[in-house]
């Protein structure tokens, strides 16, 4: 195969392989991607399978997704290509057939010229950091395990099989729930979910509202979606809407809106979710597992209430590894990645938002309400510092200037507040994020520690 040239970092960030297509994200690069992975999955299956394939809407996902499957099928597995589809579906799918694994071609929530891969073993959890190493090693030319030498495989198009993931989305609530009555608003971003999204609130009985709800690549998350509320905020005021949801490209995540057009973030739909399932007997130990970005209200609520929070890295990979070791059933971001083991695989929107409007549904008062009666967030920041040399931004902890500042700032606010800055795993940047008891504080040191970056690793 062609020889590569990589970075000297690594590959694999916090969700897969993911960059700016041309650059990083290259059809070498995919098809070397799918004849390694197909080479890892195989070692860790006990039995033959097909590995099934998945991607977004982005312009560049088709060339992507042929290289890929091209490599798998060189690395002697068959492969069934599902076409658009949201990520969770290609979870979900290799986890409840015989598949040895499964790709996804899409960078979520980035802009239209970046793109990614993402790997899920048998189990359909996204593949562990030591089988990740495992696949750089053979893109490096570095592999310690023997090749097998299998016999080229077909690939098929096998888009039927989307069907039987959005069944399941259903399944759980229709013995007892449906949406009839409700009006809401979807924005589908231009991306992974527009064909699945309306039809499924539909068929629970809701009256649905769609924006952006084509798939276009040259639009794919551009003012929309999940990290652009705007559009949505306005149209649920203007259609009087119970309530609206906005995924990100692949429908990984989901952020909701009020019927007051205010945002509500992964926060509270895991405190709201939580109280539901407590409820109901069903969170054991009363745990909630987040990430270090989770608000501080959040967490002093839910302890306030005898619950429990742990807090990992940011990275919904994280969050899953945590549930499954201390046994937790509800996890997830601030950013909209949720997951409840009781119905899903992995992160989904597609089923945190038909979960939380079953909830508003059943609790017989609008969303604006719950929200009012569960917490009050602590005013919190976050800025992203884009930095475009990667040994630079991913390498921020040696700058001492940097550190030096982040030192300044967690001796002045002290107990009031508190400070994370982390390379994205997903995006060329440095986020700043300050939270403190009072906004002053807040806007004071973030820009103090946004100026420390721009300084010190942009020039």
């Amino acid at each position: 195969m062609q020889r590569l040239t990589l970075p000297a970092t690594p590959l694999f960030g916090t969700d897969g392989i993911r960059g700016r297509v041309g650059d990083l994200l290259s059809v070498p690069l995919a098809l070397q991607v799918g004849f390694w992975a197909g080479q890892v999955l195989q070692r860790q299956s006990s039995i033959p399978g097909p590995v099934i394939v998945g991607q977004d809407s982005r312009n560049s996902s088709d060339m992507l997704a042929i290289a890929l499957c091209e490599g798998l099928a060189t690395a002697g597995l068959e492969v069934w290509y599902l076409g658009l589809c949201p990520t969770p579906c290609v979870a979900y799918l290799t986890r409840f057939s015989n598949a040895v694994g499964g790709v996804m071609i899409s960078a979520s929530h980035n802009p239209p010229e970046d793109n990614g891969i993402k790997i899920f073993g048998s189990d359909g959890a996204k593949v562990s950091q030591i089988l990740q190493e495992d696949i750089e090693a053979g893109l490096r030319g570095k592999s310690t395990f023997p090749v097998c030498q299998s016999a080229r495989r077909q690939h098929y198009l096998r888009p039927e099989l989307v069907r039987d993931y959005t069944e399941s989305l259903k399944t759980p609530l229709i013995p007892t729930t449906n949406l009839e009555g409700m009006r809401i608003v979807l924005d589908l971003a231009w991306g992974a979910a527009v064909n699945l999204a309306p039809n499924v609130f539909r068929e629970m009985g809701a009256e649905v509202i769609c924006l952006h709800d084509k798939p276009d690549g040259d639009r794919i998350n551009v003012n929309c979606g999940s990290t652009h509320l705007a559009s949505l905020q306005t149209a649920v005021q203007q259609h009087s809407a119970n309530l609206g949801f906005a995924f990100d490209g692949d429908a990984d995540r989901v952020l909701a809106v009020d019927d007051q057009g205010r945002a509500v973030d992964g926060d509270y739909i895991l405190y709201l979710w939580g109280q539901s399932l407590r409820q109901a007997q069903q969170l054991p130990g009363n745990l909630i597992v987040s990430t270090v970005m989770a608000n501080l209200g959040f967490e002093r609520a839910w302890e306030k209430q005898g619950g429990k929070l742990i807090r990992t890295p940011v990275g919904d990979q994280y969050v899953q590894a945590e549930m499954l070791r201390t046994g937790g059933m509800l996890g997830g971001e601030q950013s909209g990645h949720i997951l409840c083991r009781h119905y899903g695989v992995t992160g989904d929107g597609l089923l945190t938002a038909l979960h939380l409007a079953a909830l508003v549904q059943r609790a017989g008062v609008n969303l604006s309400e719950l929200v009012a009666q569960s917490f009050q967030t602590y005013p919190q920041l976050l800025r992203n510092v884009r930095v475009e040399d990667r040994d630079r931004r991913l390498g921020w902890q040696q700058c001492e200037a940097v550190q030096r500042a982040i030192a300044q700032a967690e001796a002045a606010m002290g107990a009031q507040g508190r400070i994370l800055v982390r390379a994205s795993g997903t995006e060329p940047v440095i986020r700043v994020m300050v939270e403190a008891a009072c906004a002053e504080l807040t806007h004071q040191w973030t820009e103090y520690l946004v100026l420390a970056v721009r300084q010190h690793l942009t020039r």
